[in-house]
């Protein structure tokens, strides 16, 4: 969906790529009259399909499944992402009504050179006012064309938890995912994809969402959060949540405990609670485990995938962001 992009070029590029080859179209006229009025011609016609193509190079918000779109707005705000699609709209109109006015006059004009170089600059002017806009849209696309595809056919474990818990350290034991484990907070940055193969055809993915905190009344999620809750929230199947008796995560069991409980607030889907660090601290009344030993972990994944039912749930196709050091 977002692979094929292209680079967003600046307004520099725009215009460059289209003076050159406005000027090999003038080189080979006769008529230097005539070869100024298309060059104008030619380099408005260049740089009005380029905006154009731009703007339909990218797909339609309103039409994009429910999470896509929430992360589009989480990570660059819908509305942000629409103005920007707007000034480059704006700067191919007036281009092209510009453009072809300037032209028209050069043909009842004897000061044609002087009507090129006219709109040669008010062109240029128009495209240099986006050009923020095109900075903006290019940082875009270079993030939203590495998202990996999250299947809608595969059943799908979100583990969850605060920072530190030992989250990534789970995904690296059980799947395909490498994500970078370390002892400090937020070593997640972003949605991380893996996968384990159970039989020939049968395929279950696992999310590792970032360490997301009890926001309570107390301030508003950041943008690693709410990327995590939309995970939990639009493509999951089941939850495991993961807890850290020991506290060597840096939070308490109750803080924790009111994490799970808002959890399970807004989960539809089971939610299965996890100790890690057992080789530490027990927790009395649900799974422990221990990442760094590996006891528990497969007993874990078990509880996880017996949430399978016969049929899997259908989903809508979501795309997820890797994870971004």
């Amino acid at each position: 969906m977002f692979d094929t992009i292209p680079t967003v070029p600046t307004a520099d590029e725009i215009l460059d790529r289209s003076f050159r080859r406005a000027a090999k179209k003038m080189r080979d006229k006769k008529n230097k009259d005539r070869a100024n009025e298309e060059f104008v011609m030619a380099v408005t016609q260049a740089v009005h399909d380029k905006l154009v193509s731009i703007i339909q190079s990218f797909p339609e918000f309103d039409t994009l499944p429910p999470f896509y779109r929430d992360l589009v707005d989480i990570l660059y705000g819908i509305e942000e992402m629409r103005k920007a699609f707007g000034g480059v709209g704006w700067a191919a109109k007036h281009t092209r009504d510009i453009g072809k006015d300037l032209a028209r006059s050069m043909r009842r004009s004897p000061e044609n050179l002087a009507l090129r170089k006219q709109a040669v600059a008010r062109i240029a002017s128009i495209v240099h006012q986006i050009d923020k806009d095109l900075r903006f849209l290019n940082d875009a696309r270079n993030v939203l064309r590495k998202l990996p595809v999250v299947s809608p056919d595969e059943f799908t474990i979100v583990v969850a938890g605060y920072p530190n818990v030992g989250k990534s350290s789970f995904i690296r034991l059980v799947s395909t995912a490498t994500p970078q484990v370390a002892s400090y907070p937020f070593t997640t940055k972003g949605v991380i994809v893996g996968h384990r193969e159970l039989t020939w055809r049968e395929r279950v993915q696992f999310i590792d969402t970032p360490g997301i905190l009890d926001a309570g009344n107390y301030r508003e999620r950041n943008k690693i959060e709410r990327q995590a809750l939309n995970a939990l929230i639009y493509v999951a199947d089941v939850i495991l949540f993961i807890i850290d008796p020991s506290e060597h995560c840096g939070y308490d069991l109750p803080t924790q405990q009111l994490l799970l409980e808002e959890v399970r607030s807004f989960a539809h889907v089971p939610v299965i609670v996890c100790a890690n660090k057992s080789d530490l601290a027990h927790y009395p009344g649900v799974l422990n485990m221990s990442t760094v030993t590996g006891e528990g972990v497969s007993e874990a994944l078990e509880a996880a995938l017996r949430e399978r039912g016969p049929t899997p749930t259908p989903k809508q196709e979501y795309i997820l962001p890797e994870n971004q050091e």
